[in-house]
């Protein structure tokens, strides 16, 4: 969740802060979680015209009625950034807003994938009460199918305006990413540097795989656009000082350490002081160490400012004190319990894991950024290292599956918690992924009407 720091924090005395705050999230198997993290597009249902922050027109219900409304109705806590609510919390999950208004539920860190589904089932049950008697919908797509950037209003937080100005001078994409894509994301845990160095490689060579696996984002401006994942390519044009698939992980030395040069090396956004976001776009964090920060020389550092920067690297998995795995499209709750099952399965059990190592530390560099670089096109059918994607992709799935198998972590009717992978192996065997099924909807029984997406892929 992106919102303004909340209560005291203290200075960063030594480079030493920067890598105990990754090395903190070390902990032993049985305290391990699952974050589950889903956005998806806030629409009309009256015109399927993408909601404001706040909308004049009486009849049609905006954001901020929509956080008021689970505020009141099912006791979230509001945050607020000047005036206006941007976030909800509870009970260790957060409701917030990306830029362009999507709507992102970010889950407490839950023991078990059943209690992942659960949470993910009542916040849709919550959203869609208060959601429909003020005509809003909830789409799950990866990427908004019908309004430009320009069409869609811009939400009122002090970090997007910044981000928004530099975005346009990074890449071509950058307010796409922003204002029309939307992700599933599981953060997961680890026991030691030697595991987290483990788990980052496989998830790194793996996240697009996962990309091809959940791909569900074929539509740009009411037509097809010629992408399994749409998303995906949005990525690889929005700022290559901090997005990417992190190929100093896979050198020898690969530490906490590491990573925290990697992270003071990426340029800065902002600094947040006395309510307000200032603009520290391309600025140095090494230099703020030093106390040579040109926006506020002498000044020292806050653990607050090394926490917000880091949720403005965007790699293909993010190391914070946990692995943020950021690889797959929005898409309907099969997906949203999906993914988290598809890489629970894999890095929880040390067979599994040990099985998707073995089987990606055979590629090549120049393996995984081909890899990288076609699948938001080729998605399903595309290879890696002369084998086709929905063969790794079957065979990694396969793993996961029995991972989850061998954690045997029982749910109110089932053994374990394989059925949330089961949607997953059903359209691996078919060998279409969700995009596939869309496209063949929209060239088929939709006749080419975009709005039916509106009516059939709505929660």
């Amino acid at each position: 969740m992106s919102a303004p720091p909340s209560g005291k924090s203290t200075p960063i005395e030594s480079r030493d802060d920067l890598v105990y705050a990754l090395k903190k999230g070390n902990k032993p198997k049985a305290d391990w979680r699952i974050g589950t993290e889903h956005e998806k597009f806030g629409f009309s249902t009256q015109d399927h015209r993408p909601i404001a922050y706040k909308d004049e027109d009486t009849s049609q219900g905006g954001v901020k009625d929509l956080l008021e409304g689970l505020a009141n109705q099912f006791g979230w806590d509001q945050l607020l950034e000047g005036e206006n609510v941007i976030a909800l919390t509870k009970d260790g999950a957060n409701i917030s807003l990306e830029p362009g208004g999507q709507f992102e539920l970010s889950g407490a860190p839950l023991e078990s994938l059943h209690q992942t589904c659960s949470e993910v089932h009542t916040h849709l049950h919550e959203v869609e009460t208060v959601a429909r008697p003020m005509n809003i919908g909830m789409l799950g797509l990866g990427s908004q199918p019908l309004w430009t950037r320009d069409q869609t209003p811009w939400m009122p937080k002090g970090r997007y305006k910044i981000m928004g100005a530099y975005m346009e001078k990074m890449g071509k994409l950058g307010l796409d990413m922003m204002k029309g894509s939307t992700t599933i994301q599981v953060n997961l845990d680890f026991s030691s540097e030697a595991d987290m160095v483990k788990k980052l490689r496989v998830s790194l060579a793996l996240q697009p795989i996962a990309t091809a696996i959940f791909a569900n984002s074929p539509f740009s401006k009411g037509t097809l656009n010629g992408y399994q994942s749409f998303r995906g390519a949005i990525w690889q044009d929005t700022d290559p000082d901090r997005t990417g698939a992190l190929d100093f992980a896979f050198e020898d030395g690969m530490s906490f350490e590491r990573y925290v040069d990697y992270a003071l090396d990426v340029p800065m956004y902002f600094i947040y002081r006395d309510g307000a976001y200032l603009d520290a776009t391309g600025l140095s964090f090494r230099d703020f160490m030093d106390r040579k920060l040109s926006l506020r020389p002498g000044e020292m550092p806050m653990k607050t400012d090394w926490e917000d920067h880091l949720t403005t690297l965007f790699p293909d998995v993010r190391l914070k004190s946990f692995l943020e795995m950021r690889g797959a499209d929005g898409g309907p709750w099969r997906n949203i319990c999906g993914l988290p099952a598809f890489w629970v399965g894999l890095l929880y059990d040390s067979g599994a894991l040990d099985a998707a190592w073995d089987l990606v530390s055979k590629w090549s560099s120049e393996d995984r950024r081909l890899l990288a670089l076609n699948t938001p096109v080729d998605g399903l059918k595309g290879t890696v290292a002369g084998r086709s994607v929905l063969d790794v992709a079957r065979e990694v799935t396969e793993l996961s599956y029995e991972g989850l198998r061998k954690r045997a972590v029982a749910g109110r009717e089932t053994k374990d918690e394989t059925e949330y992978l089961e949607p997953v192996r059903e359209w691996l065997a078919d060998g279409r992924s969700p995009s596939d099924r869309l496209i063949e909807k929209f060239n088929g029984e939709w006749q080419g009407d975009i709005h039916r997406v509106f009516i059939e892929e709505a929660y």
